[in-house]
């Protein structure tokens, strides 16, 4: 069982203040005989003509001593559980949880707009304070 996010919590708490109902914690991917852990399931009803949305969401906060190695080791991994995910449950996807100060400051410069703009990466802000999402891109 991996550890928790220093944000597990706050981000957990968000989500469902948005509206959505936690399914997994944490998510579990199996793959032949690989097992890795995604932070997050959750899930929510969109409308009745639409049915169930359901999203994977690994929780980042970008607090080591390089943005640059932060983002690198993130982008890494979430290929790596959207691909498992791909897989074994078609239907979830996957996005980026990240501190309000990690937004403005890694996915607002040029790396990480990139990845936004090629839609490799999906993510989510949040205040961890108030426990509140703040914005979803794209």
């Amino acid at each position: 069982m991996p550890a928790l996010d220093r944000d597990h919590v706050a981000v957990r708490n968000a989500l469902v203040k948005d509206g959505w109902t936690i399914t997994h914690d944490p998510l579990r991917l199996n793959y032949k005989k690989k097992r890795l852990y995604v932070d997050l399931g959750a899930e929510r009803l969109v409308a009745a003509e639409r049915g169930t949305e359901k999203i994977a969401v690994e929780i980042k906060t970008f607090g080591g001593a390089s943005d640059v190695a932060d983002l690198e080791q993130a982008t890494g991994q979430f290929m790596v559980y959207r691909s498992l995910l791909r897989r074994s449950d078609p239907e979830r996807t996957l996005v980026l949880a990240v501190p309000q100060e990690a937004l403005e400051t890694v996915f607002e410069d040029a790396l990480g707009e990139i990845l936004l703009e090629d839609s490799i990466l999906r993510v989510f802000s949040f205040d961890s304070e108030r426990e509140e999402i703040v914005e979803w891109l794209p």
